[in-house]
């Protein structure tokens, strides 16, 4: 008899969520690694897609492996593929075992992957692109965690100042006097692995745009179990959902304890359908694909659909 092929590679997950898209793959304990191509950043590294080596900055959430393991391998094919030496930044905790890390490889490998990696506090920040950066967030988990949110800062003149002409405005910038203000506008956050915690509800979350949450059980008889594990459970949404203005709330890190059509009930079911017409789960390829198809039409584009996505869709 001849056996079976091997099932499909896991597909990766898609939403374009305007101006941003966010894709890759998210399965509680398997592994997760979420790109936002347009601000050049990927969170996590569980394993290493292909996709994920055009962001020249991980950021880590925490140590736990199915969030970090494909880090080593990140930064070994950046550098063959010559796109520049790979950029991480994690928990301060992590930064010297990320090190060691790397370290152990060079007699296995028997040479040296060049590599940057920095450790972040609660609140520190790294340069993602010209006037946007990256901010730390400290969470609570069952490890040292982190959650990060892209703030774009603007300079806006000083309210006070509104009316008045140009060269009144140059008389006081000659004197030495700030006519402008640095005004922070986040664009989009990632809560990493979490329980319920006040950081939640700071305003990187609440004012951006787009929030990647995980949110790994849902069945009314698992929120022990998020508790253990210090995880967020879908009775969390609604507290979350009142604070947070995104446009659209990214969920990742489903555990396979639930399915997601069961998950897609629960929150339709917790949040009403205001609320839920928000909320989109990254690996549910079926209603974002049918999603991203209203999307093509709405803006008169076609949208193609690979040959094997349809076959894996059939």
């Amino acid at each position: 008899m001849v056996p079976k092929r091997p099932q499909l590679s896991e597909r990766l997950g898609f939403l374009y969520c305007h101006p941003w898209r966010v894709q890759g793959s998210s399965i509680a304990g398997e592994g997760t690694v979420v790109q936002v191509p347009e601000l050049d950043v990927v969170f996590d590294l569980g394993w290493c897609p292909r996709i994920s080596l055009s962001s020249p900055l991980v950021a880590i959430s925490h140590g736990h492996m199915d969030h970090v393991g494909g880090l080593p391998y990140w930064f070994s094919q950046r550098v063959f593929q010559k796109m520049g030496v790979g950029r991480c930044v994690c928990p301060k905790r992590l930064e010297r075992p990320l090190m060691d890390m790397m370290a152990a490889w060079v007699p296995i490998e028997n040479q040296e992957t060049p590599y940057q990696i920095q450790g972040l506090e609660h609140l520190e920040e790294t340069t993602l692109k010209p006037n946007v950066c990256l901010r730390a967030v400290e969470m609570h988990h069952a490890t040292t965690a982190l959650g990060y949110a892209a703030i774009e800062y603007r300079s806006k003149l000083r309210p006070e100042l509104a009316g008045r002409s140009q060269s009144e405005l140059k008389t006081l910038r000659d004197r030495g006097e700030s006519i402008t203000y640095n005004m922070e506008i986040p664009l989009l956050a990632y809560t990493g692995d979490t329980q319920m915690c006040a950081n939640l509800l700071r305003p990187e979350f609440c004012k951006s745009r787009v929030v990647i949450s995980e949110c790994t059980f849902f069945e009314p008889e698992h929120q022990d179990r998020a508790r253990v594990g210090r995880h967020l459970h879908v009775d969390n949404l609604p507290e979350l959902l009142e604070a947070w203005e995104a446009d659209a709330v990214v969920l990742i890190h489903v555990s396979r304890r639930s399915s997601l059509e069961s998950a897609r009930q629960r929150i339709d079911d917790v949040l009403g359908p205001d609320d839920a017409q928000r909320v989109h789960l990254l690996m549910d390829h079926r209603r974002n694909r049918q999603r991203y198809d209203r999307q093509c039409e709405e803006s008169g584009q076609s949208s193609q659909q690979p040959v094997d996505e349809v076959a894996a869709d059939s």
